[in-house]
């Protein structure tokens, strides 16, 4: 009796947790025989070494789970009386350094400070507030909105706000209030239907655009909902849902609307392609690569690799092998954790 109380709370906890939470696919793992007084001792040596051991600092870092480097960090403190963070800005400098600092954060704080970093200073950096806000998850949202708030003392939604103007600003504050729909086991026809037919009332089929509309759909409805109200779509308007968007809106608010469809259909494409931007031209841009390589080496880099390789002719290993080069180079391929 009790056996079979114990498999029916595994099968429910299965349904509950397991089915909504997206498995993870990380290329960075924790590391097995793993000894922090150890690899804070190095960590010392290296950053005391004449010249810096660079070398040794990325091998460890690159090398251990979250959770661990914060424990090398606390072991490192009590053994050199100082926080290992400063002393890694003092002893790294440049694309490395960003990298190297960007490890030492768990994945909500990395996003919120980039988040932070995007909105600060002369200009606000729309294109990866754009790829942060409209990529991530509910439950990766309301995360960074916590983080957020315990590093800033300030709220999200009031700098994403400050930051920005018009029907931009209303999407992104829509999808950082995280009020989407969690996904149900049942599907709705009828809803999908009428969803379908509003964007569709809302936007090609008018003069002007309800974007009021749009923004509600976008941003409360589930994800699996809204596949198929897109698939849906097309038998009310000639045009599917990219091209509408297209047609309907411009600027900052056509690239939110569009990314969004984007990590609808297939996420780990979209982080595959953005890396494959960033390293086509010839100055690489590594704020990109950087972020999204740090940000998702303990989520789903895994999978972004496999969608790399099958998109792109050639593995995201030798496109950063390719385009980058020294230390910055050497951490990279290492949170990507091997060839395809």
């Amino acid at each position: 009796d009790s056996i079979q109380n114990i498999i029916i709370f595994q099968y429910l906890y299965f349904l509950i947790y397991v089915q909504e939470r997206e498995p993870k696919c990380p290329t960075v793992v924790p590391v097995y025989d793993f000894n922090p007084e150890e690899d804070a001792a190095k960590i010392e040596t290296a950053i005391k070494t004449k010249g810096i051991d660079e070398q040794k600092i990325i091998e460890i870092l690159t090398k251990r789970s979250c959770s661990q480097r914060a424990e090398i960090a606390f072991e490192y403190e009590k053994r050199a009386k100082k926080d290992l963070v400063s002393a890694l800005k003092g002893a790294l400098s440049g694309s490395l350094e960003h990298l190297i600092l960007g490890l030492m954060k768990s994945t909500a704080q990395y996003d919120a400070s980039e988040l932070k970093s995007s909105m600060k200073g002369l200009g606000t950096d729309e294109e990866s507030l754009i790829e942060m806000v409209c990529s991530r998850s509910k439950e990766e949202l309301m995360e960074i909105k916590k983080v957020y708030r315990e590093m800033f003392k300030k709220e999200l939604e009031k700098d994403v706000s400050g930051d920005t103007s018009g029907d931009f600003a209303k999407l992104l504050l829509a999808l950082v209030q995280a009020k989407r729909d969690e996904p149900s086991n049942v599907v709705d026809y009828e809803k999908i239907d009428n969803d379908a037919r509003s964007l569709y009332e809302a936007g090609v089929n008018r003069k002007g655009t309800d974007v009021t509309t749009w923004i509600s759909i976008f941003s409360e409805r589930s994800v699996p909902h809204l596949q198929k109200v897109f698939e849906r779509y097309k038998r009310y308007s000639p045009y599917d849902i990219k091209e509408s968007i297209r047609k309907e809106v411009k600027g900052d608010l056509e690239k939110s609307f569009l990314t969004l469809v984007e990590c609808m259909e297939n996420k780990h494409l979209y982080f595959a392609s953005r890396l494959n931007d960033a390293m086509k031209s010839k100055s690489v841009k590594d704020k990109v690569v950087t972020r999204i390589i740090v940000s998702r080496c303990e989520v789903d880099l895994m999978k972004v690799r496999t969608e790399f390789k099958r998109n792109f002719g050639k593995s995201l290993y030798q496109t950063i092998l390719e385009h980058t080069k020294g230390d910055y180079q050497r951490a990279l391929l290492n949170l990507c954790g091997g060839d395809d």
